[in-house]
């Protein structure tokens, strides 16, 4: 499955079939993290129901900490 994260385009062989498993997929899981979903902004509570398909664009940021 090829999906549009970020601006770049990008191939799952094992397509993630939600946000959530996507977000597993690249270690983001326990970080705190902003989805944007084909132009819709999730709630993090959304990110297990929400259906990805191929050729999805997602904005995906995430916060560091640092002094």
């Amino acid at each position: 499955m090829q999906l549009i994260i970020n601006g770049s385009t990008r191939t799952f062989p094992d397509a993630p079939e939600t946000v959530q498993q996507l977000l597993n997929i690249l270690q983001l899981q326990d970080k705190m993290v902003i989805v944007e979903h084909n132009e819709q902004i999730l709630q993090k509570q959304d990110h297990g129901h929400a259906q990805l398909e191929a050729g999805d664009k997602l904005e995906i940021v995430h916060f560091v900490g640092g002094g």
